[in-house]
């Protein structure tokens, strides 16, 4: 990345409409949404279930696009790109954590980590020292051989954030991170994605019903009647 891109927020969006066509009539999810974020923001979304928040988090990681408006990453029109350049691009600059772990069930936690390295074609001998170091940090160093099915929820949680983080994005993008977990190990990843913000420089996006979650982070929108608000 160049340092003109350094300078520039991780995500910009401008005048941002979602509508989705159901039969003759037109049904608006949200309309006319702007949002930046910084290099190295912490962002949490909170809103009602179906106010739209993963459609929009959808639209951040180029997975679906806008109706109308633009939708920048690191100063790229993603929404410009073809698939396989969104594909590309997103492999490059962002990280993705979602409610339930989505992690290969025949791969082991450091194979799951190295995936998205590998994906970008660089080669496993190459990937496995940035994983293991990751997997190291997220506390499970131990357990690098161990499959998903061998890891409790929260230890799973930590290998599908360990995946996010292994190729260095400006941004991570989480869809409800603690939603399947139960609070004593919901409370372990929330202190553990405020270790990781402080010292990797990352931006953080986060989509959460989990209000203490939302409040550990450095700012709090709320999508509500199509409209994103700041939370007081």
């Amino acid at each position: 990345m160049s340092d003109t891109q350094k300078n520039l927020p991780v995500i910009e969006c401008r005048t941002v409409t979602r509508t989705y066509s159901e039969g003759p009539e037109k049904l608006t999810i949200f309309s006319d949404i702007s949002l930046q974020v910084s290099p190295g923001e912490t962002v949490a979304i909170v809103g009602s279930s179906g106010a739209g928040k993963t459609t929009l988090l959808n639209l951040l990681g180029g997975l679906d696009k806008p109706s109308s408006g633009h939708i920048r990453i690191c100063g790229e029109d993603i929404h410009g790109l073809s698939e396989a350049g969104r594909a590309r691009f997103r492999n490059q600059h962002l990280g993705f954590v979602y409610q339930f772990h989505h992690l290969l069930p025949e791969f082991s936690a450091l194979e799951n980590v190295m995936l998205p390295c590998v994906l970008g074609k660089m080669s496993p001998r190459q990937a496995r020292p940035t994983a293991e170091a990751l997997l190291g940090r997220v506390g499970l160093g131990e357990r690098l051989k161990h499959k998903p099915g061998e890891l409790s929820g929260g230890e799973r949680q930590r290998v599908a954030i360990a995946r996010a983080l292994v190729n260095n994005p400006n941004c991570v993008l989480m869809d409800e991170p603690t939603g399947n977990l139960d609070e004593h190990t919901g409370e372990g990843i929330r202190a553990l994605i405020g270790e990781l913000q402080e010292t990797s420089g990352t931006a953080f996006v986060m989509v959460t019903h989990d209000m203490a979650m939302a409040r550990s982070l450095g700012r709090v929108l709320r999508l509500e009647q199509g409209r994103l608000v700041q939370e007081a």
